[in-house]
């Protein structure tokens, strides 16, 4: 978080933009997480705005045939079935990168909704509350995905809903904790006792000022939603084809590994790298914005 404090009044003493700039500085000085922040951007722009350009359609038969190599046409080359690897490799990302993002904004919602919540009221609220996220933390998550996703189907709408709903419990303690410190300063006091109504308070005082620490878990649960859909599609319950993810990639190119290693390679790394960057990111973004690494 920035080095800003809260008056009684819920004013901010700080200058917000002096704030940022002292948060963007320390986040700079990462070069770790600043090299991985603009390769995110990277491959973001890349799968986002590349199908735009190159045009292949990624489920289309190509007369190069079946397990082609690189080549101007097909720059990755072909895979089993003669599709073009270039254009699924774009197509599989955003499929991915969109599991991770939504996934992620879901838990981000239903954590801060129950940490927020049961460090507030406090008493049996935050008895059934916490009590639940114990329970979900108990049972192992990817336990719980696999047999949720065999139950209910593996269509991209569920396989996002089961993955939100087996990542929110860190997000939820991180934001109990922080609700139950920022609730005991005076500026919530004062609102408190002015007749401000408990959504009043959590809504401009309280969560405003644990959004740093939200942004911070928010980019460490993409990067595990991206590798958790990546799993569970190498295993089969995830995204069905024809529809592309680098995880179902993956699964496919498992029997030519010998014969076509690129198949898995692609995937793997792409995988692995976008997860890595999320991580260093995550790791910059919790030294900037904590007032201990932030310097004036």
């Amino acid at each position: 978080m920035v080095s800003v404090k809260p008056t009684l009044t819920g004013e901010i003493d700080a200058n917000p933009s002096q704030g940022k700039t002292s948060v963007l500085k320390a986040l700079r000085n990462n070069k770790v997480a600043y090299a991985s922040f603009w390769f995110l951007v990277l491959i973001h722009v890349a799968v986002f705005l590349g199908p735009v350009v190159w045009t292949v359609n990624p489920e289309e038969l190509q007369a190069a045939g079946s397990l082609a190599g690189w080549s101007f046409q097909h720059p990755f080359g072909t895979d089993d079935l003669s599709r073009d690897v270039f254009a699924r490799m774009l197509h599989g990302g955003r499929v991915t990168l969109i599991v991770g993002l939504v996934a992620m904004l879901f838990s981000l919602l239903i954590g801060t909704v129950v940490g927020a919540c049961a460090g507030f009221f406090g008493k049996v609220v935050e008895s059934i509350l916490m009590r639940i996220t114990e329970a979900m933390m108990a049972i192992p998550t990817f336990f719980f995905i696999l047999v949720a996703l065999t139950v209910l189907g593996t269509s991209p709408t569920m396989v996002i809903v089961v993955i939100a709903l087996a990542g929110w419990m860190e997000i939820a303690r991180v934001v109990y904790g922080e609700t139950l410190k920022w609730k005991e300063y005076e500026f919530v006091e004062a609102a408190n006792a002015s007749g401000a109504t408990p959504f009043r308070i959590l809504t401009k005082y309280i969560i405003p000022q644990i959004v740093p620490s939200i942004i911070v878990a928010g980019t460490l649960t993409i990067a595990a939603a991206i590798l958790t859909e990546s799993a569970i599609s190498y295993l089969g319950l995830g995204i069905q084809a024809p529809t592309a993810t680098w995880g179902n990639m993956l699964q496919n190119s498992q029997q030519y590994i010998w014969t076509a290693p690129v198949l898995g390679i692609l995937p793997g790394v792409a995988i692995t790298i976008v997860v890595l960057a999320y991580n260093f990111l995550g790791d910059g973004l919790r030294d900037a914005l904590d007032p201990k690494f932030v310097k004036k």
